[in-house]
């Protein structure tokens, strides 16, 4: 889909905007890995679409050993409505290009998925916006289903869909806002601990191979 006046295709993904959600950044070199493998599927998706993988967006609040913030003290996952160019230098970056991608004919935003990790919950679980359109709503469930059938440590009954006030500044909140109908924008949350396999009740600690 590279070729020249080719439609693309883009998924973009983006993690460690908390930079004490190490287990993101797991996720994240995994999805890489796996991406640039020669595993069948990985080349089917590299041939259909293309990825862009911002895999830390907050490198200052990681390299201090902040748990939540950046260098200035910001949580940059509440700016996403006006990220300055001074003080949330990477959303701003971010934000412009999936704009100019929005803007471009050229160009289709099918996913953005921002990459967490959860303290207290367990599994793998997605956050997704909700929208008046119901069949707009009910395709949005589509993709977490998926997950939930084809990964063992995701689940669905944790997934949970919302527009809460406070959330409003997150990047899943705000291009769940800005993108059109056919885009899919999600918080893929995973455990600092463990999961649980569905019909079981032993927990699985995660490990970085994991």
């Amino acid at each position: 889909n590279l070729r020249e006046g080719a439609e693309q295709k883009v998924v973009f993904i983006t993690g460690r905007v908390h930079p004490g959600e190490t287990p993101s950044s797991f996720v994240c070199q995994g999805i890489i890995d796996f991406l640039v493998s020669q595993h069948p599927i990985a080349h089917v998706l590299r041939e259909h679409l293309v990825f862009k993988i911002a895999p830390m967006l907050n490198p200052d609040g990681v390299y201090l050993g902040n748990y939540r913030c950046s260098l200035m003290g910001f949580d940059l996952n509440r700016h996403w409505l006006d990220p300055s160019p001074w003080a949330h230098p990477t959303l701003h970056g971010v934000k412009q290009l999936i704009i100019q991608m929005y803007n471009d004919p050229k160009t289709s935003l099918e996913f953005y998925i921002d990459i967490h990790a959860h303290s207290t919950m367990m599994n793998g679980f997605m956050y997704g916006n909700i929208f008046e359109d119901e069949e707009r709503f009910q395709r949005q469930a589509v993709f977490p289903k998926l997950l939930c059938q084809n990964a063992e440590d995701f689940s669905y009954s944790s997934t949970s869909f919302n527009r809460d006030a406070v959330k409003a500044g997150t990047g899943r909140r705000f291009l769940g806002g800005l993108l059109d109908h056919t885009s899919y924008c999600y918080t893929l949350e995973v455990s600092f601990y463990s999961y649980i396999i569905g019909g079981t009740t032993a927990a699985v600690p995660y490990t970085e191979e994991a």
